[in-house]
């Protein structure tokens, strides 16, 4: 019903009650359909995810290893913060610390990102069935078993004569090289590396092709050089791929330890000890025998914590309310 004016005044009709209740009705029904959809995954994720986490939180709280193991809850010996404080009063641990900042880094840097990125770049600048071939070039080391992978890495670099490397060194006229031992972290960040090059290449190539032809063309019709349209073109465009590579492989990185288990279990001397392979080794697989399971719990949970917080510092970074904000409509 049409509102009416009285002295001035503008009274807005009276809304109907039947109309709002099925509104409501639809929006309910609505919510409905999508939490029925999304339902498995969260079941799934609390049962496999939340539920782990929480006894892997509690379970630090305790010095429970395999000397007084128990099944039952209540007669676990609950010892507080004390395996974290021995964890910041642990000299290894910082060691271990230190290791895995470095192994992040560098692989994060010159392989899951950087060169993910220029072999994005080369492989869509040349023709298409030439770019396909040579990312799936890349694509070999992740979908290679990891046994397989590492062995074929340990074969590489062998003592003489079974290792390739310094099998190339005595046809040169070298003397041998023990690779394996003196060149470590640089052979475990580049076995890692070549793993993390396919990740980002497929989620960069994928955002670079998506730009719209008309900016390309546009930039063309400008005048302008290849390293123009990458460095004021496509980078900028990459912000929301660059966020989700860097926040995902720095998480993968800082939890994955099998290829560094599988090339050289932490070694020579603790070199390659990174924290979740440290965790690991304390609580699943030490050398003396006596798992402690309480105390890699204590590792685990300070590696979630690192992980949430530089998600939530990349956020930060990349602005990531901006990112996903609705798209302003301009009034005409």
């Amino acid at each position: 019903m049409a509102s009416q004016s009285n002295g001035g005044a503008v009274q807005a009709a009276p809304s109907d009650p039947t109309l709002n209740q099925r509104s409501r009705t639809r929006a309910l029904a609505a919510n409905l359909t999508a939490y029925s959809f999304l339902a498995p995954a969260g079941i799934l994720v609390i049962l496999f995810f939340f539920i782990p986490m929480l006894l892997v939180i509690l379970m630090s709280t305790t010095n429970l290893a395999t000397d007084n193991f128990t099944t039952n809850i209540a007669e676990w010996q609950y010892v507080g913060l004390r395996q974290y404080e021995t964890l910041v009063n642990d000299p290894f641990a910082s060691k271990v610390f230190f290791n895995t900042v470095f192994y992040v880094l560098c692989t994060l840097t010159f392989f899951n990102v950087t060169m993910a990125l220029i072999v994005s770049l080369l492989t869509v600048h040349i023709p298409r069935r030439s770019g396909f071939f040579f990312r799936a070039l890349w694509m070999l080391p992740r979908i290679t078993t990891s046994a397989i992978y590492i062995m074929m890495w340990e074969r590489i670099l062998a003592d003489v004569p079974f290792g390739i490397l310094n099998w190339f060194n005595e046809l040169l006229g070298q003397a041998p090289v023990n690779y394996a031992s003196d060149y470590t972290w640089v052979f475990v960040i580049v076995v890692n590396g070549f793993i993390g090059v396919s990740f980002g290449m497929i989620i960069f190539t994928s955002a670079i092709e998506s730009i719209p032809k008309d900016i390309m063309n546009a930039s063309l019709v400008d005048g302008s050089t290849l390293i123009q349209r990458i460095r004021h073109i496509i980078l900028p465009m990459l912000r929301w791929p660059l966020l989700f590579v860097i926040t995902y492989q720095t998480l993968s990185l800082l939890t994955s330890f099998e290829q560094i288990l599988l090339l050289t279990d932490g070694g020579p001397a603790n070199r390659t000890e990174v924290w979740a392979l440290a965790a690991y080794h304390r609580a699943l697989s030490n050398y003396y025998g006596n798992t402690q399971w309480g105390y890699g719990a204590a590792f685990s949970v300070v590696l979630v914590v690192i992980g949430v917080v530089l998600a939530v510092v990349y956020m930060r970074v990349f602005r990531f309310n901006e990112l996903v904000a609705e798209p302003k409509i301009e009034v005409l």
